[in-house]
């Protein structure tokens, strides 16, 4: 970009010599442009696509601000006078010029503020390439960025920051399927280093003190990624790759186990799926509360909170993968995604599986199937558009329920003809976009291939009742046993409550000699079966579905559904919301120790100490599922007797946690040290 950021909030621009300088700050009023001359529709949709991007930024922490300067080169993909960008509602335009520093009008969409229309001073034609020029500026706090259901995609303050795409902090089109080509200068205070995509070179020091880093995209990709703040750099070398691990200063120490394990992950995916073109990547930690991960080429960011002594590889599992799917193969639209984050989410688990093996892999399948129930019936997958990046729908939807669907293919295509599929659709796809009918379309074509002789499959019933649908199936069955002259013959019925239901779903026969496993058809509201087996069934020993191959309900994973939303909402300090859905979970089994808990946690943080101490009562009378609840739980009723001025009967609690020996999440620690000192109410939380 032929241009420079100068502390104050000017843009000094050198081009054919002009100086130009902007009176641009954060806390200007806004310019109100003149509105376009007549109203392009509503409803309207891009008809332009970036191509390249020179983007020069300063972040300014005192004020949790940025001040920008975005020159875009933009394809016409039909003919318009309009032109559509996205940029964050936040950040406020101080004005827009064309190629030739012509003031363009422009307006915010009022139903869509993220959508800026521009007004073109003459139609562009068809392949036709217009350069336009953004100027804008406005806060970045994480606050400012969030909405009551989507953590916060960029935040900028006094000692960090992070951009993410999705927060919209460069003015974008086709926001998760484009590629470009782009430059982008970011300006810091000293003693901050920045991390982003691309080809990095030399910090320049300007002569006001601050350090400008410069990254150069020259092959088209989605980047636009950057984290800043005190980071420091360890090169690590392993398995044949160069991994450089970004870290605070006091996490240095960690930096060499970190960056083993993504060297050992991108040679796992590479067997699995086919090489990177550039397998040495970067991670790097930031500072997002409420993202445990994310990638971007040849990028991988891990949330502060997430980062251990000892690597966190499910979670790295599935952000590595990201580089295969979501970075190489880049979904082409926004409903596009499940062939991007399902894929990967469901990839951490191929990794569990192949390295830790069969008990691993079948929790994270329980996790998805819990993360999918959440909140399962917000919108079809093939719908993923209608929800929010990130947001706790959107996981439960594109991330967990997408990963489920992957593990059902898997069941219904056998094991060698899905990895064939994974591997052809990523060698036929990588460096381009693909759709989710492009996956469709593969997947039943390997699964003809390997059809038993005579046999067709259709896979079109499958994809409609899980992508283009919502509803999980809730199983119940019923039997009687005959006796034959060859063995046993098992007449039943299997009910469920989704209409257009289709499967083939596995059934599992306990018998006095070895299991025996029959595959039925289930379909529509009830479906009648007969199986015949050699050995005599036990009484109650026939299960459908043991291996969980298939995406089910059931009162206990509805149960942990409820939970896991009260979770998320009390993550990010909703608390009331949280305690409701722990109520629900307590609707459906009133034993459920985890639910009791959860309550008491949320109460005591709202400091209602009687309700409180009453719930983790409760979680000692449950079922003590999981197991730690017992020692937390006296933990909490030890610190709501110090705050309410009982000392012995705090000790008392503490004790108690401590004969437990039960160690999880610090937990004897935590009783110790509450032993020696009563609990102050500024003291800080640290459950499970």
């Amino acid at each position: 970009m032929h241009g420079s950021l100068q502390k104050g909030g000017g843009i000094v621009a050198r081009s054919a010599g002009v100086l130009l300088v902007l009176l641009l700050t954060v806390t200007a009023a806004p310019q109100r442009p003149s509105p376009p001359t007549s109203a392009a529709p509503s409803g309207s949709r891009q008809t332009f696509r970036a191509a390249h991007y020179d983007v020069e930024v300063r972040l300014e922490p005192a004020a949790q601000a940025l001040v920008g300067r975005a020159r875009v080169e933009l394809l016409a993909e039909e003919p318009s006078r309009f032109l559509e960008v996205e940029l964050n509602p936040n950040l406020t335009i101080q004005r827009v010029t064309g190629s030739a520093q012509q003031a363009l009008s422009f307006n915010r969409d009022a139903e869509r503020p993220q959508v800026v229309r521009v007004l073109l001073p003459e139609p562009a034609t068809a392949a036709q390439r217009i350069t336009l020029t953004f100027e804008y500026a406005g806060p970045v706090a994480a606050a400012d960025l969030s909405t009551q259901h989507t953590p916060p995609l960029a935040a900028v303050s006094a000692d960090a920051a992070y951009l993410l795409p999705e927060s919209r902090w460069f003015p974008m089109t086709h926001v998760t399927g484009n590629r470009f080509t782009s430059h982008f200068r970011i300006h810091v205070p000293a003693g901050t280093a920045v991390v982003s995509t691309g080809r990095v070179q030399s910090p320049e020091v300007t002569a006001g003190g601050q350090v400008v880093y410069s990254f150069q995209n020259e092959k088209p990709s989605n980047g636009g990624t950057l984290v800043a703040g005190p980071l420091q750099r360890t090169q690590v070398t392993a398995e044949g790759l160069t991994i450089s691990v970004y870290t605070q200063p006091s996490d240095v120490a960690t930096a060499q186990a970190w960056g083993e394990a993504v060297a050992e992950l991108v040679n796992f995916f590479s067997g699995e799926f086919g090489a990177l073109p550039e397998p040495n990547l970067t991670v790097a930690q930031f500072t997002a509360h409420a993202i445990a991960g994310y990638a971007a080429p040849g990028l991988i960011l891990v949330g502060q909170r997430r980062w251990g002594r000892e690597p966190d590889r499910q979670l790295l599992a599935e952000q590595v993968a990201r580089q295969w799917w979501g970075v190489q193969v880049l979904p082409a639209t926004a409903d596009d995604v499940w062939i991007s984050d399902g894929l990967a989410r469901y990839s951490s688990a191929l990794y569990l599986q192949q390295t830790r093996g069969e008990g691993p892999f079948q929790e994270a399948i329980d996790v998805f199937a819990v993360g999918a129930l959440m909140y399962e019936d917000a919108a079809p997958i093939a719908q993923a558009s209608r929800l929010a990046p990130y947001s706790s729908e959107y996981r439960s939807v594109v991330a967990n329920k997408g990963a489920m669907v992957f593990h059902m293919l898997r069941s219904q295509l056998g094991e060698e003809p899905f990895r064939t599929l994974l591997r052809n659709f990523y060698t036929q796809y990588a460096g381009r976009m693909a759709t989710v009918e492009d996956f469709r379309r593969m997947a039943a074509q390997i699964a003809e291939q390997n059809a038993p002789a005579g046999e067709s499959v259709n896979l079109t019933p499958f994809f409609t009742q899980w992508l283009n649908s919502t509803g999980v199936p809730e199983f119940s069955l019923e039997y009687v046993v005959f006796r034959t002259q060859r063995g046993f013959r098992i007449v039943g019925k299997v009910k469920q409550d989704l209409e257009t239901f289709r499967m083939q779903v596995d059934l599992k026969v306990e018998t006095e000699g070895n299991p025996e496993w029959k595959r039925i058809e289930v379909r529509g509201r009830e479906s009648d079966f007969a199986v015949e087996t050699f050995g005599r069934p036990k009484p109650g020993g026939i299960t459908l579905d043991p291996n969980n191959h298939l995406l089910k309900s059931s009162p206990a994973l509805r149960v942990r559904a409820a939970i896991a939303r009260g979770e998320a909402l009390a993550e990010i300090g909703q608390f009331y919301d949280a305690i409701r859905e722990y109520e629900r979970a307590i609707t459906i089994n009133k034993t459920s120790s985890l639910a009791h808990f959860r309550m008491g946690e949320a109460m005591f943080f709202q400091k209602n100490y009687q309700a409180a101490a009453n719930a983790f009562r409760n979680a000692l009378d449950g079922n003590l599922e999981p197991k730690w609840v017992e020692v937390w739980a006296h933990i909490y009723l030890g610190k709501i007797f110090d705050l309410t001025g009982q000392r012995e009967r705090a000790i008392n609690e503490y004790s108690r946690a401590l004969e437990l020996n039960d160690n999880t999440g610090g937990a004897q620690q935590e009783a110790q040290k509450y032993i020696q000192q009563p609990y102050k109410e500024d003291s800080p939380p640290a459950a499970p």
